[in-house]
């Protein structure tokens, strides 16, 4: 029997509590799985920390929790969900992500296939990323006290010394730019969760958003406000930015991208695209004269083709988001009340 034969017939199994025990079984599952699907050279070190140079900058790091549910949802899984949601988080600081770590908490029988899918599909993130997995950790608990698999990540990256990003560095006057549709993260979760079908199949747009960044911070350093709207939606975003910076916003409800696909469903559902989850779309706060310039290069991006100007920054000492609508009336555009969808990210 080869190598692989075996690690394959140990892969057919489910997960155990000797699975975590630092046992002979612990390390067949770090070498069959873990280690063969996240190779690189600082990895296969095998040390408990990952040793590694770093370029010249100010560095950021950011740590995210995934505990969605389903585990597989059309257009990703948690494993690639668990990549892209801390890139994301580095990136909208305006940084580089270097390296990525990576923490599992598996419960007892779950299927060691289906985790060998899940890991598989975290290193085909993290590849086409560029950004490794250099250390991580895997814990076991026992049968009814997890759901499958929880993992959180942690990303390490550099911030240019002349690139400044915050939330608090929006202004009136600046324009917000959306990236592209919203709401297609959640409404892909929920039609899986309670086994929705509608006419076309709504994917998630789970994606890394670093390259689309880097390719607009070079185009324009000062772009003063960079939030990617996951949980929440577009709505919690701009009332963070709006409450951190002590500004008003004034959107175009016209101007927002929404699926017709998903604004349909939507609309079934009693859901506002606004308030729903989104895994692959990032808002920018730039100065009025730079817009254009912005637009021109995310629209040139694969995950920017249907970036949008959607509206502007203005003063407002009570920091109101409000909406003129596609009725020409207004609304304002508030935090939900509670949680719209648990378990999306």
């Amino acid at each position: 029997m080869t190598f692989a034969d075996r690690a394959s017939a140990r892969l057919s199994g489910r997960v155990d509590m000797t699975h975590g025990g630092g046992g002979r079984a612990m390390a067949d599952l770090i070498r069959d799985l873990f280690r063969r699907h996240l190779s690189n050279p600082i990895l296969d070190e095998g040390d408990d920390a990952a040793l590694f140079d770093m370029p010249q900058g100010r560095l950021v790091m950011a740590t995210d929790g995934h505990v969605i549910s389903p585990l597989f949802f059309p257009g990703g899984d948690i494993g690639a969900l668990a990549v892209h949601g801390t890139l994301n988080d580095i990136a909208m600081s305006g940084a580089r992500p270097l390296y990525l770590t990576a923490g599992f908490i598996l419960e007892e029988g779950f299927p060691l296939a289906d985790l060998d899918r899940l890991v598989a599909s975290m290193a085909r993130a993290a590849e086409e990323a560029g950004v490794p997995v250099v250390t991580g950790d895997t814990k076991v608990v026992e049968k009814g006290k997890g759901d499958g698999v929880f993992i959180t990540t942690t990303g390490l990256g550099v911030v240019p010394e002349d690139v400044h990003v915050s939330a608090s560095r929006a202004k009136p006057g600046q324009a917000i730019l959306l990236s592209g549709s919203i709401g297609d993260h959640g409404v892909a979760i929920l039609s899986k969760r309670e086994n929705l079908e509608f006419e076309t199949e709504i994917r998630s747009d789970t994606a890394a958003l670093h390259g689309l960044v880097g390719a607009m911070i070079e185009a324009v350093p000062g772009i003063a406000v960079l939030r990617d709207p996951t949980r929440g939606g577009l709505a919690a975003t701009l009332n963070e930015i709006a409450h951190a910076a002590r500004v008003g916003m004034l959107l175009d409800e016209a101007a927002i991208p929404v699926k017709p696909d998903v604004a349909a469903a939507c609309e079934l559902l009693g859901l506002d695209p606004l308030h729903v989850a989104n895994e692959g779309k990032l808002v920018c706060f730039c100065a009025s004269e730079d817009a254009e310039t912005l637009l021109g290069v995310m629209r040139a991006h694969p995950l920017g083709r249907d970036a949008a100007l959607i509206g502007h920054v203005r003063e407002d000492d009570a920091s109101m988001v409000q909406m003129t609508t596609s009725f020409g009336g207004s609304r304002l555009v508030d935090w939900i009340a509670g949680e719209q969808l648990p378990r999306i990210c």
